[in-house]
């Protein structure tokens, strides 16, 4: 119980939206359900990386969850957006998104064409 009652202080002194005890330990419950999310998708997209499909993309994916609640995914996804190409407000070009997409749907549909349908 002394960790429930940590957690619950914790989240009431660094929360901006909790106001109640009972607001703090429902947003704990969303914070490990999403941290638990973000861990199963990385694993996933780790797992991914060597077999056909986007892995790459999982990974960042599954990182880009676990940035709201941990820092070391934040910094790590800070790193990829700077090596992507920007305009001056520091925005991914519409254009930039739509090859990455347009790479990735031809990626995978030629490792299932390969895989299964040849």
């Amino acid at each position: 119980m002394h960790l429930l009652e940590a957690a619950i202080e914790a989240e009431l002194e660094t929360g901006v939206t909790e106001e109640t005890i009972e607001e703090a330990k429902r947003y704990i419950l969303v914070r490990l359900a999403r941290m638990a999310l973000g861990f199963a998708v990385l694993a996933v997209g780790i797992v991914a990386i060597p077999l056909p499909g986007p892995g790459w993309l999982i990974v960042a994916l599954g990182l880009g969850i676990l940035a709201r609640d941990f820092v070391w995914a934040e910094r790590t996804v800070n790193l990829v957006r700077k090596r992507l190409p920007q305009d001056a407000d520091g925005r991914i070009p519409t254009r930039t998104i739509a090859m990455i997409g347009v790479v990735t749907t031809l990626t995978v549909g030629a490792s299932i064409w390969w895989s299964f349908l040849r």
